[in-house]
């Protein structure tokens, strides 16, 4: 009996060599010395068994298993493989066993890096959500603007990230997961919360605002939609930290509506209509590019559906 592999050069082994799904049945036979315990043991039926011993006795050139009305029987060539068997199935189970843990120690934390307004307004309530379903992961969160969540995704110091800019960074693949809308807002107390008419946006461009610092995804789109800006008043490094200078009546600026609630329900911000431009951003969940999130970076973008 001869299966020819040994003659065709380049062969690889996986074309050689039993499956391991034949290896652990030719192991039951030997060990319960009958196909059809064997077969149920394994849970195909026996006519499927007879099947694999027999392709694996072609593929190997050698019978393997003597059948009579009293049961199986390896032959000599079959007690012989068996052993064989046997260590390539320890083998795979050890390999299966550290396949495991490697995936327990990545399941074990989260690193998740985020733009201020998604991580500030946005996270908790994802993160809560996530503990419910993950209650052993431990999550660690970077809060910074669009740009330092692009660098820590392709440094591989984060494993899902959230921005909030015009497009997706380069080297990232992403998903729009909610729509954002940004508002002028100033103090009670300014000019523009008495106008009667809405405010234009070349008026909006040409005013020295409260903004964030280069590279957020605010200022980004912003700047795009009205095609530039005038001198910043004041730059910041945070949304809160724009909204009290806004309550302290330094000057107006342009912040998200998710950041807003509070401030406008209680009347220490006013919220400025525009008149010829609508303000509005795609928030987005981004990994690197042929990277697609798994484990509990999966689960918890899987959470943001709908946000």
């Amino acid at each position: 009996m001869s299966s020819g592999a040994e003659d065709r050069p380049g062969v690889g082994i996986a074309h050689r060599v039993p499956d391991l799904g034949a290896l652990e049945l030719l192991l039951a036979v030997a060990r319960l010395g009958s196909l059809g315990r064997a077969a149920r043991e394994v849970g195909i039926t026996q006519p499927a068994a007879s099947s694999r011993i027999r392709s694996m006795e072609r593929l190997l050139g050698v019978a393997l298993v003597d059948r009579s009305p009293r049961g199986s029987r390896l032959t000599r060539e079959g007690a012989l493989v068996t052993d064989w068997a046997r260590r390539v199935v320890d083998a795979a189970e050890a390999f299966d066993a550290g396949a495991q843990a490697l995936r327990d120690r990545r399941d074990s934390r989260l690193r998740v890096a985020a733009s201020m307004t998604i991580a500030e307004y946005l996270l908790p309530g994802w993160l809560i959500a996530l503990r419910a379903q993950r209650p052993d992961t431990a999550v660690s969160l970077l809060a910074g603007n669009s740009t330092v969540v692009a660098e820590r995704l392709l440094s591989g110091e984060a494993d899902l990230g959230f921005v909030e800019g015009l497009s997706v960074p380069s080297g990232l693949d992403a998903t729009v997961i909610a729509h954002d809308r940004l508002i002028v807002v100033t103090a009670p107390g300014h000019p523009w919360a008495r106008r009667r008419a809405p405010l234009a946006a070349a008026e909006l461009a040409a005013t020295p605002l409260i903004l964030r610092e280069e590279g957020s995804g605010t200022r980004q789109v912003l700047d795009s939609a009205l095609g530039g800006l005038a001198r910043p008043l004041i730059e910041l490094s945070s949304t809160t930290a724009v909204k009290a200078s806004v309550v302290s009546g330094a000057g107006p600026a342009v912040l998200s509506e998710l950041a807003l609630g509070e401030e406008l329900s209680a009347h220490r911000l006013v919220g400025i209509p525009l008149a010829d431009v609508r303000l509005t951003r795609a928030l987005r969940a981004v990994w690197p590019t042929g990277h697609r999130p798994t484990g509990p970076a999966r689960d918890l973008l899987s959470l943001t559906r709908g946000a």
